[in-house]
């Protein structure tokens, strides 16, 4: 840039910054961003080994939706989100080879393992951490959940970065009521205050292995293991479209949902 100077009329020279100095600032800033990134890695645990006993003889994994796997589904989700570094699926002993077959059929180079399950829907799960490689956060999801998006699961990224933990659920539209044994209603509980839950559910990785390896008894999710031990568990906003394969009914609402959505 030339400009006037104060006195005599002088014109002084000033050199603008450099294209190389520029290209260094950039480059930094992509360094710095890669090692944050590389500090905050992100792994997937999968959980689909379960029985299907309410399925009427199909297994809901390999069902097809939309003309494809339902597991298969939602490996392709976590796969094409940039978010996830390493997945890991955990299935039935006997849907472990057709579940290689079909990841390598797929190039999904993201999944590192494929694993048989343990009795138990939380010895499931911890099979799945162990197999995850130096991560900072890790997404657990259901198999049987095969219509999540992309953006539930980065929002479940953004929210657990403010806790330490973030979990998926949409507002109870039921009016629930609580009974005894004998079914006589005993309470009917406020609906403004209640969720269902459902995954993914994110967490610290230091978090959810410590509330695993401490356990006390079963739990249908993965966040209650996590409430035992005190820490605050956020939840955040899931889709109802984001429905749980329990039945052969659920697989037709699926079907539907698939045409209706083009998803």
């Amino acid at each position: 840039m030339i400009r006037e100077g104060e006195k005599g009329g002088e014109v002084e020279k000033q050199s603008p910054v450099s294209v190389v100095d520029m290209g260094l600032v950039l480059l930094y800033n992509q360094v710095v961003s890669l090692k944050t990134r590389s500090q905050q890695k992100v792994g997937a645990v999968i959980v689909a080994a379960g029985s299907s006993q309410r399925m009427g003889g199909l297994d809901k994994m390999s069902a097809p939706i939309g003309g494809r796997p339902a597991l298969a589904r939602v490996i392709d989700v976590f796969h094409r989100c940039q978010a996830i570094d390493q997945i890991v699926v955990v299935v039935t002993e006997k849907n472990v080879d057709w579940c290689r077959q079909l990841v390598a059929e797929h190039g999904w180079s993201k999944v590192t393992d494929i694993c048989p399950g343990g009795e138990r829907r939380r010895d499931s799960v911890a099979i799945g951490l162990s197999r995850l490689k130096d991560c900072y956060w890790a997404v657990i999801h259901d198999g049987a959940r095969p219509l999540l998006t992309k953006d539930l699961i980065q929002q479940g990224l953004t929210e657990a970065k403010k806790t330490g933990t973030a979990v998926a659920a949409v507002p109870v539209t039921d009016t629930i009521k609580l009974a005894g044994n004998d079914r006589l209603v005993q309470q009917t509980l406020p609906r403004p205050n209640l969720w269902t839950v459902q995954t993914p559910q994110v967490f610290r990785f230091d978090i959810i292995t410590q509330a695993h390896q401490q356990a006390k008894g079963d739990a249908t999710d993965d966040a209650a293991l996590v409430e035992q031990l005190g820490y605050p568990v956020k939840l955040y906003m899931g889709s109802y479209d984001n429905i749980k394969i329990t039945t052969p009914e659920d697989l037709a609402l699926a079907e539907v949902l698939v045409k209706k959505y083009g998803k």
